[in-house]
């Protein structure tokens, strides 16, 4: 259990996740929260992990730290993300048993899943089939932590938990037009239809794929709800158990940010879809009394306003 006065390690804290997690840990009035940015935490370096974990001494991990991108750069820069991924969560987990720390929450992703998994997905199926080959890599690396920390609660007794959370959107996500995941694509791609006065909305893939989404807000308190909870299960689904279509995701989009305007949407249909469908069965993580909060258009609308109020390049 957390305790107001505990020492927190948020890896990862600049991006999507680790900073929503920051924001609602110090929101509920813990202050002992470490923090380390690039140019002074190599997460890639052993040693030096070692050494801070060792300095610092926190009593509880939240390793949001990752390589993450979209479905163009999954697939163009394999090698980074399998290699940068592996190191950056061996790193972590190693390094918080060798220093005595018991407490961590690894985040992962519905990725980790098959691609033809039968829906919903449960926890189970992990490890039950091909992967999707456009982020296998990432994919892998993924589950390789998942393996570690069960191996490490089997042979060390520690206590990590493995969150497993489906497509995450909200205030500081990444909105690169190549390296972006889709709603992040696709809310700049509407801000800009706005800002240019655009009258189409272009996409890849054929729009049919589902999708299941969550607000970060919604992922941070599951970490913490998660890392104050006993669970006889280390890997555990957070999502919200409903998906739509990415052309439903569109219009719903549309009529939330630009509700006036008729905007045609179009599909470059020779584009990467990715896997067919991915919803999570999250019945394991409201059977431990937890469930997702923020609404879809809540959401979406929070997301967009924190875009135009940072104006992206």
């Amino acid at each position: 259990m957390i305790r107001k006065k505990s020492k927190i390690f948020v890896a990862g804290h600049n991006g999507l996740v680790g900073s929503a997690i920051l924001r609602l840990l110090k929101l509920k009035g813990y202050k002992n929260i470490i923090t380390a940015n690039r140019k002074n935490l190599d997460l890639l370096d052993q040693k030096k992990v070692f050494n801070f974990l060792k300095s610092k001494k926190p009593d509880f991990i939240f390793l949001a730290a990752a390589k993450v991108g979209g479905i163009h750069s999954n697939n163009k820069y394999k090698a980074n993300f399998i290699y940068e991924n592996l190191m950056i969560q061996s790193n972590i987990i190693h390094s918080a048993y060798m220093n005595g720390i018991k407490d961590l929450i690894f985040l992962g992703s519905s990725c980790v899943y098959p691609k033809f998994a039968k829906q919903p997905i449960k926890e189970d199926y992990l490890l039950g089939g091909e992967l999707e080959k456009t982020n296998d890599a990432y994919a892998i690396a993924k589950i390789a932590g998942i393996k570690m920390c069960e191996s490490y609660n089997e042979q060390y007794k520690t206590n990590y938990k493995c969150l497993m959370p489906t497509n995450t959107f909200g205030p500081n996500d990444n909105y690169d037009k190549l390296n972006s995941h889709f709603v992040p694509a696709l809310i700049r791609k509407i801000n800009e239809i706005e800002k240019f006065k655009k009258k189409n909305l272009i996409l890849w893939g054929n729009g049919k794929t589902k999708r299941e989404v969550i607000f970060v807000d919604d992922i941070a308190d599951a970490c913490i709800y998660f890392m104050n909870k006993k669970t006889k299960h280390h890997l555990i689904n957070i999502g919200t158990g409903k998906d739509h279509t990415i052309l439903n995701f569109a219009k719903i989009c549309l009529k939330a940010f630009i509700p006036k305007k008729n905007i045609k949407i179009s599909f470059i249909k020779k584009n990467l879809n990715g896997t067919p469908r991915k919803l999570l069965d999250v019945s394991l993580a409201k059977k431990y009394g937890w469930k997702s909060k923020t609404k879809l258009i809540e959401a979406l609308k929070q997301t967009y306003k924190n875009l135009n109020k940072n104006d992206i390049k």
